[in-house]
């Protein structure tokens, strides 16, 4: 099964770097086919940004995705920019400090960068909104996504970046129990 997720932001939030783990984390450690494209406004930093992944049990002929079954939001105009483009019934994450759903959009929400900055460091947003995803969409296991984190961060970050993950997966439980 193809599954196409996007995740968005502003450019310095973090969204190259969280796509490639998605996608290290489904291909390497959960060991099915992932492909990984990025895309940002000429402004690099502050504008558009979004890394879009294909995920699928077989070959990916067609490497780009067009209608999310996944968004992850970031900032309003990601959000505003891609949510048009999201299936109907995607699921949609998005940093509820930040971003405010359209009326009729029952978009699951995470104060994100609110709980990195309670970890001392917004840079790891994109962390606690990895962790929010792998707990909420289940799509890549909690595991492959730990392993794709230390495999891609530095040595004296990874624990910085492994507690705002834990910190954004038991939001979930958080917020059910």
């Amino acid at each position: 099964m193809r599954t196409e997720i996007r995740i968005s932001g502003f450019g310095g939030q973090g969204v190259g770097l969280a796509g490639n783990i998605v996608g290290k984390a489904i291909s390497i450690y959960d060991g099915r086919e992932a492909v990984m494209t990025q895309a940002y406004g000429p402004e690099a930093r502050g504008g558009a940004s979004s890394a879009n992944i294909v995920a699928s049990e077989r070959s990916i002929d067609y490497p780009f995705v067009q209608n999310p079954d996944i968004l992850i939001a970031l900032s309003q105009e990601a959000y505003t920019k891609f949510r048009p483009d999201a299936k109907p019934d995607a699921l949609i994450l998005i940093d509820d400090g930040l971003v405010h759903p359209f009326e009729d959009d029952q978009p699951y929400g995470i104060p994100a960068t609110h709980l990195a900055e309670e970890l001392g460091r917004r840079i790891v947003t994109n962390m606690v909104m990895l962790g929010f995803f792998t707990a909420v969409t289940k799509a890549v296991s909690r595991e492959a996504m730990e392993e794709a984190i230390k495999s891609s961060v530095k040595e004296k970050f990874i624990e910085l970046n492994l507690n705002a993950f834990e910190t954004g997966f038991n939001y979930v439980k958080e917020k059910t129990s």
